[in-house]
C-alpha cells in the first residue's frame, strides 16, 4: 500500500508539472504570436524528459526573442545581397578567371553594380517620378541609369580586369576578337544583355516589397473589418436586448402569470447574446434556437394578436453570422405587430441546403407603417447591411418587398 500511495503520489506530481507546463507553452505561443507551423515545431522539441521541459522552454523562449529582435529590413537586405553574390560565385564559370583574388572582385562588382541600380530605382525613380505619374521621365532615367551601370561594369573590365588579369582574357579575345571601350559601349545587344542582368535583383525586390505590402494590407483590412464587425455587434446586441426587456417590462406591469416563464427566456436569451456571439459564425442551430425562444416571449406577449409560423429546414454543420437573421424578426414584430390594430401575421422561413442559406419573413403592416419607417430608418436594418456587406461580399442577395398591407424580406447567403 505504501508503494503504491508513493507512486500515485509521484504520478499526481508529474501531471501536475506537465499541466503547468502545457498552460505557460500556451502563454508563451499566444504572447509570441507564433505560427501553427512553429506551434508544432514547440510540440515536437517539447517531446522531452520532464527534467528537459523548462531548459527546452527557454531556449525556445531565447529563439523566437531572436527572431523578432533581427527581423529587421536591415538585415533582410543583407541577407538578400549576400545570397545574390553567393549565387553569382556559385553559378559563374570559374574557368574563365585565373585566380580566386579576380573571381572574387569581378563578383563584387557586379554585386556593388546591382545595389546601386537596385537602391537608385526603390528609393530614387520609383517614388519621385513614377508615383507622381511622371511616367516618360521615369523611363528615360532608368535607361540613363542601366546604360551608366552598363558602362561602368565595361570601363572596369578595360580600364582595371583586363591589364590587372591578362591571362584570363587572352582565350576569349582570341574567340570573339578585341572590342575598344567605345566599341563595346554601343555594342546594343551586349549592352542590353548587361542593363538585364544588373536590373535583375531590383525586380526581385521590387517582387518582394510587392508582397510584404500586399501582407500588410490585408493585415490592415482584416483588422478594420474585425473592428466593423465589433462594433456593428455592440450595436445590434443592446437593440436586441431593449426589444427583449421591454416584452419583460409589459407582463410585469401586467402582473402576469407569465413572467417567471418569460425571465427564463430571457435568460437563454442574454446567454447567447452576452456569450455566444463573439465568433464571426455560428451554427445555424443557435441562430434558430434563439429566434424560437424571442418568438415565444412575443406570443406570450400579444397572445392571440399575432399568428406565427416558423418553419425551418437545416444541416447540422450549416454555419450562420449570429443575430443576422433576428434583426429581420424583430422589426417585423416592431413596425408590424406592435403597430396593428387587427390580428397581425407573420411567416418565417429558413432553408439551408449545401452552402446556400434562404429565409424569407413576410409580415403584415398597418397602413400609415410605411410614413414612419421613411421616416424613423430601422436601426437595425442598417447595421444588417453592413454586416453583410463584410462578411458576405458578393455572396449575399437581400430584397426588401413593401405594399400596403404587408413587408417581406429576402435574404439568400452563400456559406464560407
Amino acid at each position: 500500500m505504501k508503494v503504491f500511495a508513493q507512486a500515485k503520489s509521484r504520478s499526481i506530481a508529474t501531471l501536475g508539472s506537465q499541466r503547468r507546463f502545457e498552460r505557460g507553452k500556451r502563454v508563451f505561443i499566444h504572447a509570441n504570436g507564433l505560427s501553427d507551423t512553429l506551434h508544432g515545431s514547440i510540440d515536437y522539441f517539447c517531446l522531452v524528459p520532464s527534467y528537459l521541459s523548462l531548459p527546452c522552454y527557454i531556449a525556445m523562449n531565447h529563439l523566437v526573442s531572436l527572431y523578432h529582435r533581427w527581423d529587421t529590413p536591415l538585415l533582410r537586405n543583407l541577407v538578400f545581397w549576400a545570397v545574390i553574390y553567393l549565387f553569382h560565385l556559385i553559378t559563374t564559370n570559374q574557368a574563365f578567371y585565373s585566380n580566386a583574388t579576380h573571381l572574387v572582385g569581378a563578383m563584387s562588382l557586379i554585386t556593388l553594380l546591382q545595389i546601386g541600380v537596385a537602391y537608385t530605382t526603390l528609393y530614387g525613380l520609383i517614388p519621385y517620378f513614377l508615383n507622381k505619374k511622371r511616367f516618360l521621365v521615369f523611363a528615360i532615367l532608368l535607361i540613363v541609369l542601366l546604360c551608366f551601370a552598363a558602362a561602368g561594369y565595361h570601363a572596369a573590365n578595360y580600364y582595371y580586369f583586363e591589364p590587372t588579369y591578362p591571362q584570363s582574357y587572352a582565350t576569349r579575345f582570341e574567340a570573339f576578337g578585341y572590342q575598344s571601350m567605345f566599341e563595346r559601349i554601343t555594342d546594343i545587344p551586349l549592352t542590353a544583355s548587361k542593363t538585364i542582368f544588373l536590373f535583375s535583383p531590383t525586380v526581385l525586390l521590387l517582387l518582394f516589397q510587392f508582397y510584404r505590402d500586399q501582407q500588410r494590407l490585408s493585415e490592415i483590412n482584416e483588422q478594420k473589418k474585425t473592428a466593423e464587425l465589433t462594433a456593428l455587434k455592440h450595436q445590434l446586441n443592446p437593440h436586441c436586448l431593449f426589444n427583449t426587456l421591454n416584452n419583460v417590462y409589459a407582463l410585469a406591469v401586467k402582473k402576469s402569470d407569465k413572467t417567471p416563464e418569460v425571465i427564463s427566456k430571457l435568460s437563454d436569451i442574454l446567454d447567447y447574446v452576452l456569450y455566444r456571439c463573439n465568433e464571426d459564425y455560428v451554427p445555424l442551430g443557435k441562430e434558430v434556437e434563439l429566434i424560437e425562444n424571442y418568438l415565444t416571449l412575443e406570443k406570450i406577449r400579444y397572445g392571440k394578436r399575432v399568428a406565427i409560423t416558423f418553419n425551418p429546414s437545416y444541416g447540422q454543420d450549416v454555419r450562420i453570422a449570429p443575430l443576422l437573421l433576428l434583426t429581420f424578426v424583430e422589426n417585423a414584430f416592431k413596425h408590424g405587430v406592435s403597430q396593428e390594430i387587427n390580428q397581425a401575421r407573420i411567416d418565417i422561413k429558413l432553408h439551408a441546403h449545401k452552402n446556400t442559406i434562404a429565409f424569407s419573413i413576410n409580415n403584415t403592416i398597418p397602413a400609415d407603417a410605411a410614413q414612419d419607417r421613411e421616416a424613423k430608418p430601422a436601426i437595425g436594418l442598417i447595421n444588417v447591411r453592413k454586416q453583410l456587406e463584410l462578411l458576405y461580399p458578393n455572396a449575399h442577395q437581400l430584397q426588401l418587398d413593401e405594399a400596403m398591407d404587408a413587408y417581406r424580406v429576402t435574404l439568400e447567403l452563400k456559406t464560407p
